[in-house]
């Protein structure tokens, strides 16, 4: 059998890298994680580390500022999966010329992890940190070097765990602020299931130069469907406000920065319902459940038992 691609994941110790990680660990890859020093030795990383240590992650000390140490990183492996965070969307330029001057990788999976940004009706400032990662798009394949999007629309875990309720650490039990009218559908996947999904499509050849869309059937779900299933298994009835179009506009407008963002991203998904409203392209892109249809994907109905 062939020997399975070495994987370097940069950002793995973030929200999504860390189970990217882990997953391509599981899966049989050599796996290689670029952490900072200052990262490995701080506290509240240690048991993550630990945890990279015994499943056989191995880290390498760099950082996506210092040219030299990225393109030393970049020559051990066979492919590279970017999970950097919001803040460093734009400097994955610096990854791209590393990986244009190492010249040794199959693929590049740059840090998308949400919705198709080539597709997206958002307001500002999701407008513009779409458009970012559009333009990192955009980067690479003026650069010719082969790669997948992952579009995996948004982390159930994140979502289910306050249903985006502000101030909120846990799902609604009396009442429940609705984004737009709760109609248009919104695509939600487990964040270790997304990890598996990018793993399994980074050697596959029907997924090389293509947008690997991760929409479970049993996971595309209206605000209103995901809170009738909460309800039913609470057994009470919760009172819904709708915050409407106009009113969620000015919020956007009013709100400080992060918070704006997450509620124009918001707007996104659940007025315009950008997750889906549209047709893949099959010229362009593929589904993850019908290339993968043996991985069990966790719904959304049983990840919302672990709440009760």
């Amino acid at each position: 059998m062939a020997q399975e691609s070495k994987i370097l994941v940069i950002g793995g110790t973030g929200y999504i890298g860390k189970y990217i990680a882990e997953a391509s660990a599981k899966a049989g890859h050599p796996t290689f994680a670029l952490v900072r020093e200052s990262t490995a030795s701080n506290p509240e990383k240690s048991q993550l580390i630990e945890s990279f240590k015994s499943s056989g992650v191995k880290l390498l000390y760099g950082d996506i500022y210092n040219h030299e140490s990225l393109v030393k990183a970049v020559k051990q492996v066979d492919i590279v999966i970017s999970a950097v965070g919001s803040q460093q969307i734009a400097d994955q330029v610096k990854i791209i010329a590393a990986i244009k001057e190492a010249g040794n990788i199959k693929r590049f999976l740059p840090s998308e992890f949400g919705p198709d940004v080539d597709c997206i009706h958002a307001v500002e400032p999701a407008a513009s940190f779409f458009g970012l990662k559009a333009g990192i798009r955009r980067s690479i394949e003026a650069e010719g070097i082969p790669y997948t999007y992952v579009v995996s629309n948004g982390f159930a875990g994140s979502f289910l765990r306050n249903f985006g309720q502000d101030g909120a650490t846990a799902p609604p039990r009396d009442k429940v602020a609705i984004v737009g009218d709760g109609n248009p559908k919104a695509i939600f996947v487990k964040e270790e299931d997304v990890a598996t999904y990018t793993i399994k499509a980074v050697d596959d050849p029907r997924t090389l130069n293509k947008i690997l869309y991760l929409r479970p059937p049993a996971n595309i779900l209206s605000f209103n469907e995901i809170v009738s299933l909460w309800e039913k298994k609470i057994s009470k009835t919760l009172e819904k406000i709708y915050v409407l179009e106009d009113e969620l506009l000015k919020k956007i407008q009013e709100s400080p920065n992060p918070f704006n963002l997450y509620i124009s991203i918001s707007h996104s998904v659940f007025v315009k319902g950008s997750a889906g409203n549209f047709e893949i392209d099959a010229s362009v892109g593929v589904k993850s459940s019908e290339l993968y249809p043996e991985v069990k994907y966790t719904t959304l109905d049983e990840l919302l038992d672990q709440f009760l």
